[in-house]
């Protein structure tokens, strides 16, 4: 009898401890499954936005002159190199004159018998005017020596135009500067013959100035609309990475280009370069301020794309519609929903433009009547308020609030701190954002 009492109240025990472990193990796994939920947060500031549009480009001298030969021949000379600083009307470099020269004196020799046949037919021609007067000779001849020294006087012209000619192309042989500055390229060495045949080829770049430089800038058709003379760009090149140089844009040029059918209109940016650090060719990335708002109140951009993926995580007195208004069209909840936003979200939430370098936010405009947004604001109870907003300039990180329910030192959700473990044991579910 004692021994079967013992028996139940050791079975008592047993089952009170797995009652115990049951509860325990329930307990827990609430805990952490809430700890699990817990929102990424961040808070609502003020501060500028600037909106920037980013572009490519290569530098180049304001005024670049490129020197060639009017005339073929072989290289004699070559009186300026690399990196020489010339002036105007300095000789550069000299072809080989004697072709030039045996011109010239055969011109010259037909000029001077040209001028021996036109005396010989002004003499003719006076012979006849006499014995014309005279009656000795008939107007037949007489017209004819008047043609034939009016013949010899056009060759006496010709010839002389011909010889002009000839000592203008021997002066051609002596290439000079046409502008005060460097020499940046050359392409010929001595010996070589410079052919002249349909156009004329060239022997030297010279760069004016090199103390003021210009960057061509290639800007997306998209963007074209918001760049103005005047404006602040700021670039960087790869020999000077850790610097930041500035300029302003001078012309926005209409004339475009079409590289696989993705449309660039030209932008000039003058910057200047006292020290010489910037040389032609250097490919430049620019960064234009198309637009800048002082002091206003900033959400990120993450707030913007967050999504929830249960209906429980909002609030019970959201505004009817809100949660609804927060999703793109198409947008679906769970991993679904997150790679679909992965896949097709820009940085504000609008669908990624294709094609160029885009303005950073183009898609969020200035001013009231910018796109409306929702947020979500954690609420104590831990359930999310969906704030609605609307939004006016980004520069791709932060967005400015134009209006809205939003204050200063509110944190709005960007994400999830963890994964959420199912109740029913199926595994952690991942939260996209």
């Amino acid at each position: 009898m004692r021994r079967s009492s013992l028996l139940r109240w050791l079975f008592g025990l047993i089952v009170i401890a797995a009652l115990v472990a049951v509860a325990f193990r329930y307990v827990s796994h609430r805990r952490d499954t809430t700890d699990e939920a817990e929102f990424r947060t961040v808070a609502v500031d003020r501060g500028d936005v600037t909106m920037t549009v980013t572009a490519t480009g290569s530098l180049s001298a304001v005024t670049t002159v490129q020197v060639g030969s009017q005339v073929s021949g072989i290289i004699k000379a070559l009186y300026a190199d690399f990196n020489t600083r010339v002036k105007a009307g300095q000789l550069l470099a000299e072809l080989d004159p004697t072709p030039f020269e045996a011109q010239v004196e055969q011109r010259r020799a037909d000029l001077m018998q040209g001028q021996v046949q036109l005396r010989n037919a002004e003499i003719a021609l006076h012979r006849q005017e006499r014995l014309l007067a005279s009656g000795l000779t008939s107007e037949a001849e007489y017209d004819s020596a008047k043609a034939a020294a009016d013949g010899a006087k056009a060759l006496v012209e010709q010839g002389t135009a011909a010889l002009s000619q000839a000592q203008t192309n021997l002066q051609y042989t002596k290439i000079r500067s046409p502008i005060d500055g460097v020499v940046v390229s050359r392409q010929y060495d001595v010996g070589q013959t410079v052919a002249a045949s349909f156009q004329a080829p060239t022997l030297f770049t010279i760069a004016q100035d090199l103390t003021r430089m210009q960057v061509q800038a290639d800007v997306d058709q998209a963007d074209i609309g918001r760049i103005r003379a005047g404006q602040v760009a700021r670039f960087t090149v790869d020999a000077y990475p850790e610097h930041e140089f500035r300029g302003a844009i001078t012309q926005v040029r209409l004339n475009a280009t079409v590289n696989q059918n993705v449309i660039t209109y030209p932008v000039i940016i003058e910057v200047p370069n006292p020290d010489g650090r910037l040389r032609p060719q250097m490919t430049a990335d620019v960064t234009i301020e198309v637009a800048t708002v002082h002091d206003v109140l900033r959400v990120p951009n993450a707030a913007l794309r967050f999504r929830p993926t249960e209906e429980s995580d909002v609030e019970a007195a959201a505004p009817a519609g809100a949660a609804a208004a927060s999703r793109p069209p198409g947008a679906v909840g769970g991993a679904a929903g997150a790679r679909r936003a992965q896949g097709g979200a820009g940085p504000d939430g609008g669908q990624r433009p294709e094609g160029g370098r885009r303005a950073q936010g183009a898609v969020a405009e200035a001013g009231p009547t910018g796109p409306a947004r929702v947020v979500y604001r954690l609420a104590p109870d831990g359930k999310l308020q969906p704030v609605p907003i609307r939004t006016g300039l980004t520069d791709g990180r932060v967005t400015e609030v134009v209006s809205g329910g939003l204050e200063e030192g509110d944190r709005v959700v960007v994400g999830l701190a963890t994964a959420r473990v199912s109740v029913s044991g199926r595994g952690p579910r991942m939260r996209g954002f």
